[in-house]
């Protein structure tokens, strides 16, 4: 398939990972579910404020859903949905280009 960047999907997925700290959500989620507590541990510099947003807009894309559990306490936890899971993938090859270009493989 050839690449094309004015792709309305292309477009798409470049939007969420613009967004700050959606790429480390999806790829923190992707280790096991976890409540929101302790996506602030694991995500040390994100407010309240953003991280809420952030889920919230990510499960707006059905990247994530996010499960009440009944108490007491009440629990809410986030996992990821099969869409979110293939950002497996996509962060394994940005990875890799990421090291290409911090290790110099790249060409003049």
């Amino acid at each position: 398939m050839a690449l094309d960047p004015s792709c309305s999907a292309f477009q798409a997925a470049v939007a969420i990972l613009a967004r700050p700290w959606n790429a480390r959500l999806l790829t923190v989620l992707q280790r096991r579910a976890l409540r929101f507590t302790e996506l602030t541990d694991g995500l040390p510099g994100i407010g309240d404020k953003i991280l809420s947003a952030r889920l919230k807009q990510l499960e707006a894309n059905g990247l994530i859903v996010r499960r009440v559990h009944a108490g007491p306490p009440i629990r809410a936890e986030y996992a990821l949905t099969r869409k979110g899971r293939t950002f497996r993938k996509l962060a394994a090859a940005i990875q890799r280009w990421g090291h290409e270009l911090v290790d110099g493989g790249g060409e003049s």
